[in-house]
């Protein structure tokens, strides 16, 4: 029989309150201890999921379920009569989780076993509860039982090798294993490069050959294959192939940045779009803005999105060039193919072709200077 059913015992310390987080939610190399466990099971190839919980923590424990995941709540007071129902007629082996575990390859003790569905509602029809082991019961290796902080605490090395290893095996080049943090969801391709200061959390895909690092942060990203993450902080967006970022960038949620992009130094990028073959070289700010292909920023450009009550949207076409310290005031449309000068402030929709200028013409005054350091002088 397969084993396509668990069954996990929540602690009792579920229902605490926000001061003081539960043991399976606590993270440990940034990812809490439940969704470990959920994912190690259905890796094994769990297909059903019965949480066993006082009611009152299993609102809180929904955000923590993999997505797609078959997870049904069943009440801790009643949990026998209910398990016995949802076991009716099973065929599979069923996975017993007792408490908090990690998968680190350790003999579980007894924590975590498998038996047959008849023959668990056999032993809850006698004991009301999971009391004894169940006729034919084996107990599963490659897990370590965790009972308070200080236990979790002592297995974070071993979960942290665990994750090295996975990437290795996978043809991950990482540097320095002491100086790299990888959260156990990640997922990387093969070829690619992780830097010392490297830290990868959350969902986040990282495709082939990429170099990410050193002193990276990536969290919750999907990255094309062939991009470099140099020095910078990514978050929750979108970012493609053969694209540049960093060093000292910052990219901010809701981030689509496509191929062949380059984001400098002391750029950010917040809930925009940017288009294939863009360059935003250094020191400048896209928030809120659909910028289309090989769109150049000039130095110091700004898309002032926030007039303190609202935010709006620019609009920028593809091949737009962008003069330096230029202020986008949104929302407004640059048009494809047009200019902008250097220094301009532009407050009107730009037409594709046009040439915009919006800047005072400079004028000199002879001899201002001499006269005002005389003036200086006598005072």
């Amino acid at each position: 029989m397969d084993r396509k059913i668990a069954i996990l015992f929540m602690p009792d310390d579920m229902t605490l309150t926000k001061e003081k987080t539960p043991l399976m939610l606590q993270p440990i190399m940034f990812c809490p201890v439940l969704t470990w466990m959920y994912a190690e099971l259905m890796g094994l190839g769990i297909e059903r999921f019965f949480v066993v919980s006082d009611v009152r923590a299993h609102e809180g424990m929904r955000p923590y379920a993999p997505a797609g995941a078959d997870v049904t709540y069943v009440d801790g007071a009643k949990h026998a009569q209910q398990l016995q129902k949802l076991l009716a007629g099973a065929e599979d082996r069923v996975v017993i989780v007792n408490g908090a575990v990690l998968p680190v390859g350790v003999f579980s003790g007894g924590a975590v076993y498998s038996a047959g569905a008849k023959e668990c509602c056999e032993v809850l029809r006698e004991h009301g509860a999971f009391a004894a082991f169940p006729k034919g019961a084996e107990i599963m290796k490659g897990f370590l039982p965790v009972g308070d902080e200080e236990e979790l605490r002592a297995a974070q090395p071993m979960c942290r090798q665990k994750i090295l290893e996975k990437h290795f095996a996978n043809g991950v080049n990482i540097l320095d294993a002491n100086a790299t943090y990888i959260d156990p969801r990640v997922e990387i391709g093969s070829g690619t490069l992780i830097l010392p200061g490297t830290i990868l959390k959350g969902n986040t895909v990282i495709g082939k050959n990429c170099t990410i690092g050193p002193n990276a942060v990536v969290s919750s990203c999907t990255v094309g294959d062939e991009t470099e993450i140099n020095a910078s902080q990514t978050n929750d967006s979108v970012i493609g192939s053969h694209t540049t970022v960093g060093p000292f960038a910052y990219v901010r949620p809701n981030s689509r940045i496509g191929d062949h992009v380059k984001v400098g130094d002391f750029v950010e990028i917040k809930n925009s779009v940017i288009g294939s073959g863009t360059k935003i070289s250094h020191l400048t700010y896209v928030g809120d803005s659909d910028c289309g292909e090989r769109v150049n920023f000039g130095c110091g450009t700004v898309t002032t999105n926030y007039d303190g009550f609202e935010k709006f949207r620019c609009t920028i076409g593809d091949d737009a060039f962008i003069g330096c310290n230029t202020n986008l005031i949104a929302p407004v449309r640059v048009g494809s193919g047009s200019y902008i000068a250097a220094g301009s402030t532009v407050t009107d929709e730009v037409p594709e072709g046009a040439l915009a200028i919006a800047r005072a013409r400079q004028v000199n005054k002879d001899s201002w200077a001499e006269k005002r350091r005389r003036l200086h002088e006598k005072k």
